[in-house]
């Protein structure tokens, strides 16, 4: 057996706190940072810090970090709140590894399939245009060079829209009686919060196996499904027979993004499709 690998989750929310587990029990040593560390479950290693501040935690690992995975998400919803942890909290990382002289065998960057702006139902893949029309696409490219400009190997994972039936903020939409429209058909893209964090453990445990990754993979289901397909499935579901009044739901991008990528490498999803992430809800269940 070769030396456990280590990893760094900068930003270990719910997303890189399934990773970090999920690699811990495949052997690695897994540090996490994020304000108020302590809540970490062990065996992630706590490091106390904040990515907005310039200085480096006191407690960053010493010696050599294999990987590192920036996956922050935004306190503040505005632009420069954005701005703040996606560019300038990877550009106080980057540094800190600098000052650390530790040079990781790839950092993954964790991105959004929001910088696409298609909005016609078409299908989108690794190379598709990426022209975003708001801020937070924009932003998200941004911070995507940043990393590309870095002296590491990169890879970014443009995530879809992270789901969980334990946290009901779509089902609570619907039992409010969510109305979306139907023609034409609203396609959206989602993923499992436990797939997406078997996606990112994937592409780790193939770069450390020899695979040669690309710089880029979409992290979706096999399910580019319309809105409202959703919607009526999830009604049906809990039971739900009124409408609210009016639609709830501003006409944003419409595109259909596919995980052939990712697929090819090996990966594939546990939750195919949103009836499979969603199979353990019933009426009863809030």
């Amino acid at each position: 057996m070769g030396k456990r690998l280590s990893v760094l989750i900068a930003g270990c929310g719910d997303l890189g706190s399934r990773l970090g587990l999920q690699l811990s029990r495949d052997g690695w040593t897994v540090y996490g940072l994020r304000r108020n560390a302590a809540q970490l479950a062990v065996p992630i290693l706590p490091v106390n810090g904040d990515l907005s501040e310039p200085t480096c935690p006191r407690c960053w690992p010493n010696g050599s970090l294999d990987y590192l995975v920036y996956a922050a998400s935004a306190t503040e919803h505005d632009e420069a709140g954005y701005r703040q942890a996606y560019v300038e909290g990877l550009r106080n990382v980057l540094g800190w590894l600098q000052q650390r002289d530790q040079r990781p065998r790839r950092l993954l960057f964790v991105s959004s399939t929001g910088v696409y702006a298609q909005r016609d139902g078409e299908w989108i893949d690794e190379d598709s245009a990426t022209e975003p029309g708001g801020f937070t696409g924009r932003v998200m490219l941004e911070a995507e060079q940043l990393a590309l400009d870095s002296a590491l190997p990169v890879t970014r994972v443009r995530l879809g829209g992270l789901y969980d039936p334990k946290r009901p903020w779509l089902q609570n939409q619907v039992r409010a009686g969510l109305r979306v429209e139907r023609d034409p058909p609203q396609y959206s893209n989602r993923i499992h919060r436990d797939d997406a964090a078997g996606l990112l453990a994937f592409l780790l445990q193939s770069d450390a196996s020899g695979a040669a990754l690309e710089d880029c993979y979409l992290g979706v289901d096999d399910d580019p499904a319309p809105l409202h397909e959703v919607v009526d499935w999830l009604r049906e579901r809990l039971g739900v027979t009124h409408w609210a009044e009016q639609s709830m739901t501003r006409r944003a991008g419409s595109k259909r993004c596919s995980n052939a990528r990712a697929r090819a490498l090996g990966w594939k999803p546990r939750y195919p499709s949103y009836r499979d992430g969603y199979a353990s809800l019933d009426r009863n269940r809030h």
